[in-house]
């Protein structure tokens, strides 16, 4: 079972929702996902910290950032991550590793833009292969393909950055269709075939019908 880590820093909750959206997505195409979110007590001297964070990144199959974009690009704790990953880099940790990000702002601007161009970025230094939101293979129903298009880019209509109550609920809606998208790329490449929860409950009751 491929193992995909959601990484992301929330300031006032959409954010949040949005990758707890994406891990269900990953969840519901038969990975694992695994929410880990950037906070506070992990910032030391204006410097991040958080061993064990990093050795849980090491090992995942692939890594989808997450923050709200905030004065004109990625909010400053994410930025504080990413410079600590500077290890990561030396020790080609994160080499081939599948990559996705997403973003929120309350502006239809180029804030989320330039936050989702600098996810694309640090993946890419990283030596990481950027995971197309556009997969043939996920369905697409109309409704969410303009939230997903050139990246996961996400707009509520609050007049708090990050606020929680400002995201729409199609956005929680095409988090899903991402997380779902990434673990399929995950999969083909591993050469795997994923089936969902409900695929596999059944062909274990069919299975337990049997024997019977």
């Amino acid at each position: 079972m491929s193992n995909i880590a959601i990484v992301y820093y929330s300031q006032g909750g959409a954010t949040a929702m949005i990758a707890h959206s994406v891990a269900q997505g990953v969840n519901d195409a038969g990975a694992h996902a695994q929410l880990l979110s950037i906070e506070p007590h992990q910032l030391i001297d204006g410097q991040w910290h958080d061993e064990m964070m990093l050795a849980r990144l090491a090992s995942a199959d692939a890594i989808i950032f997450g923050a709200p974009a905030l004065q004109g690009g990625v909010a400053g704790p994410l930025k504080a991550f990413a410079d600590a990953t500077m290890d990561m880099w030396r020790a080609r940790s994160w080499r081939n590793k599948v990559a996705g990000g997403f973003s929120f702002s309350y502006r239809p601007g180029d804030d989320k833009r330039n936050t989702l161009d600098y996810f694309a970025a640090l993946a890419a230094k990283h030596g990481m292969v950027w995971a197309d939101p556009e997969d043939p293979e996920t369905p697409d129903d109309g409704l969410h393909a303009r939230r997903l298009k050139d990246f996961v880019s996400v707009t509520g209509q609050g007049v708090e950055a990050d606020a929680a109550y400002a995201l729409d609920p199609a956005d929680v809606i095409a988090g899903k269709q991402y997380g779902r998208s990434v673990a399929g790329l995950v999969a083909r490449l591993a050469g795997e075939v994923l089936e969902s929860p409900a695929v596999l409950a059944r062909r274990a009751l069919e299975a337990a019908e049997r024997r019977l």
